[in-house]
């Protein structure tokens, strides 16, 4: 089994050869790609190793985070330069590169974000091959089922593996001697806070996952209309919340939040936002705009980015969306308050625990190691493991970084 971070370098190994032909024949632009690279790094550094083993450190100029990459074909370099995050990945999977902890670099590209620019991102055809595919998978009412599909419905035992048994799929937020299911609870329960939810008040919640909010709406009196757009989470859900006895306190419904009609006392959504694309944001705050009765609140918790480096993000696809989320965008905090205002949602206690999800992603990949170790997870390729693993760790280091932030919110119709 890999070790955290680490490829096993299965290779395609036909560039080893290859590879001190290319290097004496194109050193010079090899070079200037490092030296560029160098130059950007305003905090912490790269410990290198080249293919004919020269070690190069890059970057150093302030504190920061600190990686070690090892670079065993000059293709990880091309593919690095002409499609960013997305080249990151295909050359690791190849094995054309490898460190022994691949955290501390992609948060130390991130904490650069700035200073890379377009160093670090997909470029020329590149980034319209990426920017075009991503724009294929738009969230439209047909095509969001089809995205939904593709990451949540792999299976309620996949997910049941490595998740703890409240199966959240989002941050935890963690206090001194919390395990993670005491943390995930801790978060819900910041959740529901938020909402002020009485007895018998009539809860939204948009993007249910597998229903443990919905539970524990209803545990504090709530009649709760749960919306997803998974089926294999819709049954998970119903069957715990008929062994919860709450069945007469919980619709769980297969629906797209632009379909329902409210209103409703109190509307949660937990990191859904993120699945549904720049172009449906309006549509997105319209239904919570339209379901909300006046005076009603809602509670969301959302991942966003930078907003310095939020229109560079959009113009083309990154690892996330080309892999992992097709259709997925993370959110730009300066354009979400500007949309909730715009419908008389006031925007208010924002608070932001990015190294919060930076540590329930570590504990994560530690469940998904363990779960693949004892054989758990033995239905999926060795291939889609190191997928896994790479964007668990890839997550992490997004956080780390601090270009990236998860935060909760409460919005109040006025």
């Amino acid at each position: 089994m890999a070790s955290r971070g680490e490829h096993l370098l299965r290779g395609d190994r036909g560039f080893a050869t290859g590879d001190s032909r290319i290097g004496r024949l194109l050193a010079p632009a090899f070079a200037k790609v490092i030296d560029q690279l160098d130059a950007r790094l305003e905090r912490g550094g790269i410990h290198g190793t080249l293919p004919d083993g020269t070690r190069r450190d890059v970057g150093f100029h302030a504190p920061g985070h600190v990686a070690t990459f090892h670079v065993h074909s000059y293709m990880a370099l091309v593919r690095l330069a002409l499609a960013g995050s997305v080249g990151l990945y295909k050359a690791w999977e190849r094995g054309e590169w490898s460190s022994p902890d691949i955290v501390p670099l992609c948060a130390l590209f991130m904490d650069n974000a700035a200073s890379l620019d377009d160093a670090a991102r997909a470029k020329g055809p590149m980034r319209l091959l990426n920017a075009g595919m991503h724009r294929l998978r738009d969230n439209g009412i047909g095509r969001a089922r089809e995205n939904i599909a593709a990451h949540y419905d792999l299976g309620n035992d996949f997910y049941a593996a490595w998740l703890d048994p409240t199966m959240s799929y989002s941050s935890a937020i963690w206090a001194e001697g919390d395990d993670l299911e005491t943390a995930q609870r801790r978060k819900i329960d910041a959740l529901l806070d938020r909402l002020e939810v009485k007895e018998g008040a009539r809860l939204l919640e948009i993007g249910c996952g597998w229903g443990s909010l919905a539970i524990a709406a209803a545990q504090r009196g709530a009649r709760v209309t749960a919306l997803t757009l998974s089926t294999e989470q819709k049954g998970w859900a119903e069957r715990h919340i008929a062994a919860a006895g709450l069945s007469d306190r919980i619709e769980v419904r297969l629906q797209d939040y632009r379909e329902c009609e409210g209103p409703y006392d109190a509307i949660a959504s937990v990191e859904m936002v993120e699945a549904v694309g720049e172009r449906w944001w309006p549509a997105w705050f319209d239904a919570i705009a339209r379901n909300l009765k006046s005076g009603g609140r809602a509670a969301i918790q959302y991942i966003a980015i930078d907003d310095a480096l939020f229109p560079a993000y959009r113009k083309s696809a990154d690892f996330i969306q080309t892999y992992i989320f097709p259709g997925g965008m993370l959110v730009s905090e300066d354009r979400f308050r500007s949309l909730a205002a715009d419908r008389g949602l006031d925007w208010v206690d924002r608070h932001d625990f990015g190294l919060d999800y930076a540590r329930t992603l570590a504990c994560w990949r530690q469940r998904y190691d363990r779960a693949v170790a004892t054989g758990a997870l033995d239905g999926f390729s060795r291939r889609f493991h190191d997928l896994w693993r790479f964007y668990l760790d890839y997550c992490e280091g997004g956080f780390r970084g601090g270009g990236i932030d998860v935060a909760q919110v409460t919005l109040v119709r006025g």
